[in-house]
């Protein structure tokens, strides 16, 4: 049998929750590298996932914390959308994907983690990326660290300040 190490796990399994929701957290923060966090915009913002289903997992979210899709407003609703283009735009410079799965789980029956701050998630996928790993083992293999890769991509999202709101 072999063994594969993902010691970053372990946060995620025995790692203490910070109260309160850790998007709400992720903007308060004055460190966005820590936060992982590549954009703050006026309405919305984007995150890279600390525990991603894949490479380059990002979130779109909204600033307000609201729990329903239906309580954006029109302008949030719009915000979100460019969001998620600009995730996407910077994925495919960065990482090439072949595709990307892009999606909302509404409600704890729904998949969702975090039921109280609804969020956009924005996954790559290559061809060949779904294998025997998760289907026989439970596990998905992550070819790089998160921090390397929000180096990466985080230029890629228009310059300035990191609380600067655009």
């Amino acid at each position: 049998m072999k063994n594969l190490w993902a010691p970053w796990r372990l946060q995620y399994v025995l790692g203490r929750k910070g109260k309160g929701c850790f998007l709400c957290r992720a903007l308060r923060s004055r460190d966005d590298r820590r936060a992982l966090l590549l954009k703050r915009g006026r309405a919305c913002s984007i995150i890279m996932n600390r525990f991603p289903y894949s490479s380059g997992h990002l979130m779109v979210f909204p600033r307000r914390h609201i729990a329903d899709v239906t309580d954006l407003t029109p302008a949030e609703q719009r915000e979100m959308m460019r969001r998620i283009a600009e995730a996407i735009r910077a994925l495919r410079k960065r990482l090439h994907p072949a595709g990307f799965n892009v999606g909302m789980n509404l409600g704890r029956c729904a998949g969702a983690g975090l039921e109280k701050h609804i969020h956009m998630h924005v996954v790559p996928r290559w061809r060949g990326d779904t294998n025997f790993m998760p289907v026989v083992a439970d596990v998905r293999v992550m070819p790089q660290l998160l921090t390397d890769l929000w180096d990466q991509i985080r230029p890629l999202f228009k310059r300035g300040a990191s609380a600067r709101r655009d």
